[in-house]
């Protein structure tokens, strides 16, 4: 008896010496819905293979590979040039690889009559200089205007591509992640946010277009709308061992298609990309 135990324990000592564990940091737009699905595809693959994931926001995912506590870092924008420089100081060169195509979506509450903004109005809302619906063809009524936080890519990004790199208006409120802001918009009829691709399909939320143009997959890849943008895993030089496999895995054919699911709605890169 007392052999058979010692040899179960040593069977599952030598299982978990050689489990491979996946440690996946950053962008909540990559972190929250698309690699949890891609995790579930590998694994079902690699059993052998244990994943961490951790959505806190594009700068946290820079960080963790500049810091070296993660194999990939997600990002949802470019590594800035300080960031970039940081990790050179240490030694890390970061690598992007653009995973996905995604859209940057406004989303107003259901109840909402407004279904289009201009991108000059979109600019005004943000920023604050337009603070009443009735300003942009809506009912009268006090603008709430829900943005990520400052960790995020998205929230750079936006400010980049909607605001002209404008600051926010000081009265909006930032929000942890997509949801967060989903669930704030559904709830508020005054409220309007953004969010990625992989969330215009909530319920309580109505996407609006930008200067005539609805975010989708062709208005994205084509950059027909205003708001599109890659996104990125980044790793520190060329990716190794699991991480490799992981990043290859998600480039492949079963990985694009997982990315241009109906519950993402993301545009996989044509062919596997990096820069």
């Amino acid at each position: 008896m007392k052999k058979s135990i010692l040899i179960i324990a040593a069977l599952a000592f030598a299982t978990a010496a050689h489990a491979q564990k996946l440690v996946i940091k950053g962008s909540d737009t990559l972190g929250a819905k698309l690699v949890p699905l891609l995790k579930e595809a590998y694994v079902a693959k690699n059993p052998g293979v244990s994943f961490e994931i951790a959505a806190e926001g594009s700068t946290t995912g820079i960080a963790a590979i500049t810091d070296g506590t993660a194999q990939i870092g997600m990002s949802s924008r470019r590594a800035k040039a300080t960031e970039v420089s940081a990790a050179s100081a240490k030694g890390v060169t970061l690598k992007p690889i653009i995973v996905a195509h995604d859209g940057i979506a406004i989303i107003v509450n259901a109840a909402n009559p407004i279904a289009k903004l201009s991108k000059t109005q979109i600019e005004k809302i943000f920023s604050g200089g337009v603070t009443d619906w009735s300003a942009v063809g809506g009912s009268a009524g006090k603008i709430s205007i829900y943005t990520r936080n400052t960790s995020s890519g998205t929230y750079a990004d936006f400010r980049t591509l909607a605001m002209n790199g404008i600051d926010y208006a000081s009265s909006s409120q930032k929000m942890a992640g997509n949801e967060q802001i989903v669930s704030e918009v559904a709830k508020n009829p005054a409220g309007v946010g953004y969010v990625g691709l992989a969330y215009i399909r909530e319920a309580g939320i109505k996407v609006l277009s930008v200067d005539g143009v609805m975010p989708s997959k062709e208005t994205v890849l084509t950059k027909k709308y205003a708001f599109a943008r890659p996104t990125f895993f980044y790793t520190n030089g060329e990716a190794t061992g699991e991480a490799k496999k992981f990043i290859d895995f998600t480039l492949s054919d079963e990985g694009k298609k997982i990315v241009e699911s109906e519950s993402i709605g993301m545009v996989a890169p044509v062919t596997a990309k990096t820069e």
